[in-house]
């Protein structure tokens, strides 16, 4: 894996921000957590790279699955929409990172030697929350990971 960059985005809701495609651009994988909105926003993040996506609560495309394995470098990553639908244990089940979305809200955490990642949202502004990305680095060990605001 080149430059080790994994781009993360989340509650699109049918708008993909040209902000969000150039924080994007430069991303080995996209990872989509849910809530897509129309499938021409997955079509617009296959342009940069190759893209995996789940199926949100407001998602009606069946052929997003609910959950998804990617791998990416030395990552195993485990993705699905709603944090509160986890059903297995990521770190038993040799998974690194667990990207989630729904709850608009950026996060990370660290549980149990396993990156927990909601990018936020980066589609229609809700609340005071604020419209984010997220970029993963696995070039260089600990793997960091940076919230990039969109406008």
């Amino acid at each position: 894996m080149g430059k080790g960059i994994v781009g993360v985005i989340s509650d699109t809701h049918g708008l993909l921000r040209d902000a969000a495609i150039e924080a994007l651009a430069g991303s080995e994988l996209i990872i989509h957590a849910g809530d897509v909105g129309k499938p021409e926003i997955l079509e617009l993040l296959f342009r940069i790279c190759p893209v995996v996506a789940v199926r949100g609560n407001i998602d009606t495309d069946e052929s997003l699955p609910s959950s998804a394995i990617a791998e990416a470098g030395a990552a195993r990553i485990y993705v699905l929409h709603d944090i509160h639908q986890l059903d297995l244990d990521p770190a038993a089940a040799g998974f690194h990172i667990v990207i989630s979305g729904h709850s608009h809200k950026p996060s990370r955490a660290d549980k149990a030697g396993v990156i927990y990642l909601n990018p936020g949202s980066a589609g229609p502004r809700r609340f005071s929350l604020p419209v984010t990305v997220a970029r993963i680095n696995l070039a260089r060990l600990p793997w960091t990971v940076d919230f990039l605001p969109l406008k």
